[in-house]
C-alpha cells in the first residue's frame, strides 16, 4: 500500500520511526516532511498530506503532531479526507470500519512507538464495512447543511 506520512516538529522522531517500520513491513511510504527539527506549522504538513491522499497519490495517510488534534483538523479541511485522531487499535479499526477513514492522526506527546504501530496496523488491516455506514460516510463527503437530521 502507498502511505503518505507527515508531521510537525513535535512528532519528527515518531514520524521517522513509523516511516522506517512501514517500509520494513512492505509499504511504499511518501515522507512529506519535515526532515529536520526546525519549528514548523502543523497545518502546512496536514494540508500537504491531505493533498496526497485526496489526489490519490497515496491510498492512506498517517498524520502526526504533538497532540494529533491540530493536524487532524488541517487534514479534514480537504473534502476527500476523513481523518480520525486515535489513541488505540480499537479506535483505529473503528475509524476504518465505520467511517471509512483514509487518514489517522496520532499525538506524539501522548502515545509511544509500540502503541503507534498497533494503531497503524489496525488502521491498515481494517476494511470499511459499508452497509448502514455507507450513507453516513456519504453525508460526510457531501454535507447538506440545510436538512434537518433524520
Amino acid at each position: 500500500m502507498r502511505i503518505a506520512i507527515a508531521s510537525d516538529h513535535a512528532a519528527l522522531e515518531l514520524k521517522a520511526s513509523l516511516a522506517d517500520w512501514l517500509r520494513v513491513i512492505g509499504h511504499e511510504v511518501d515522507d512529506l516532511g519535515p526532515h529536520d527539527d526546525s519549528r514548523v506549522d502543523y497545518p502546512d504538513y496536514g494540508y500537504k498530506l491531505a493533498q496526497a491522499v485526496g489526489s490519490g497519490s497515496a491510498e492512506r495517510g498517517v498524520a502526526l503532531c504533538g497532540s494529533g488534534i491540530g493536524i487532524s483538523i488541517a487534514v479534514n479541511r480537504h473534502s476527500s479526507c476523513r481523518c480520525a485522531r486515535v489513541d488505540d487499535p480499537l479506535s483505529a479499526s473503528l475509524a476504518r470500519e465505520h467511517n471509512d477513514a483514509n487518514v489517522i492522526a496520532l499525538g506524539a506527546r501522548l502515545i509511544g512507538i509500540d502503541m503507534a504501530k498497533a494503531c497503524v496496523t489496525a488502521f491498515l488491516d481494517t476494511d470499511f464495512s459499508g452497509g448502514r455506514h455507507g450513507p453516513r460516510v456519504e453525508k460526510l463527503t457531501h454535507p447538506i447543511f440545510s436538512k434537518e437530521p433524520a
